[in-house]
């Protein structure tokens, strides 16, 4: 039996301020990732094996701002899906798959930074171009497979298909719903599992450059400033993951233990969780800007335009 959803008196009492709140966030994501986007893809210097997962990464971000987060942001508000049942499956499918694509991508941007900082004579021969594109890759593919597999086989749905159609199901609804079963796959693979290996990679990362500091006296200036951008990089990437963890922790959390609660996490609260978690796609571009030199370089000259000089691409945006 389907039923029409109505809006929340209180969703119409502050529309225009969640309007502006997340348009504010749709574009700061859209702008800051492109800039990351533009910065990665022009300056030859910046043609590295991180930056390229970086340069992912950003398009994951960039994408989930351009396709995903407007058509969010007026069902939230509107508290009503207006675009048709196939165009929520792809939606939600889309949301889904860019969403685990970035903790794909800082998978391995953990294990680049791990060859990098622990192993820096073998670095190059295990981060090379071909290696870097199988990563990629398969942050794209396997995350697309997994999505839109289990949305348009209805496999999120599977083992709750009454209480789904009876309870959750609606006329003019498009909702996030996971089962028992699927809520913890969904948790376990796009996030637990992932997000406990990074925290192992980056906790032996912290310890062996801890090593490396102390010993730093007996390495020769040149080796010196390498090592120190390796582990400054290192750094900066685990800030971006923990704002990964941060951001996406609520709704993964609830996404795993809501069906064991009877589904009692109100609506409002999992949505507030979802757009937490968007958070983390404008927030990675000002975790750049605020511990990159060559990214902030890099912006000044996009604003300026002068990107479009000739030869700007050969620009040098840091020193060795």
């Amino acid at each position: 039996m389907n039923k029409s959803c109505e809006k929340n008196n209180w969703a119409n009492n502050i529309r225009i301020p969640m309007y502006v709140f997340m348009v504010s966030t749709i574009l700061s994501t859209i702008a800051g990732n492109l800039a990351v986007i533009i910065s990665i893809a022009h300056f030859k210097q910046l043609h590295t094996p991180t930056n390229y997962l970086i340069l992912s990464m950003a398009t994951v971000d960039f994408l989930l701002g351009c396709l995903v987060m407007p058509y969010s942001m007026v069902r939230s508000v509107e508290n009503c899906w207006y675009f048709g049942e196939i165009f929520c499956k792809i939606h939600t499918g889309t949301d889904i798959m860019l969403s685990t694509a970035s903790i794909f991508h800082l998978s391995f941007i953990s294990v680049d930074r791990y060859y990098a900082v622990c192993d820096p004579l073998r670095y190059k021969t295990r981060m090379n171009i071909f290696t870097v594109l199988t990563m990629i890759i398969i942050s794209w593919v396997l995350p697309a497979i997994f999505a839109f597999g289990m949305i348009f086989l209805e496999l999120n749905i599977k083992g709750s298909e009454s209480y789904f159609y009876n309870e959750v199901s609606c006329i003019g609804g498009c909702f996030v719903f996971f089962s028992e079963t699927s809520g913890i796959v969904a948790s376990m693979l796009s996030f637990f599992i992932p997000g406990f290996i990074m925290i192992c990679i980056y906790g032996k990362i912290y310890i062996i450059a801890r090593r490396q500091a102390r010993s730093i006296k007996d390495i020769a200036r040149r080796q010196h400033g390498s090592r120190c951008r390796e582990r400054k990089a290192a750094k900066t990437l685990g800030t971006i993951m923990g704002v990964f963890l941060f951001c996406w922790s609520p709704f993964f959390f609830s996404t795993a233990t809501g069906p064991f609660l009877n589904y009692g996490i109100p609506p409002i609260v999992i949505d507030a969780f979802v757009w937490i978690g968007y958070l983390n796609s404008t927030f990675n571009p000002i975790v750049y800007a605020f511990f990159y030199m060559w990214f902030r370089k890099a912006l000044k000259l996009i604003l300026f335009g002068k990107v479009f000089q000739f030869d700007s691409s050969r620009t040098i945006l840091y020193y060795e």
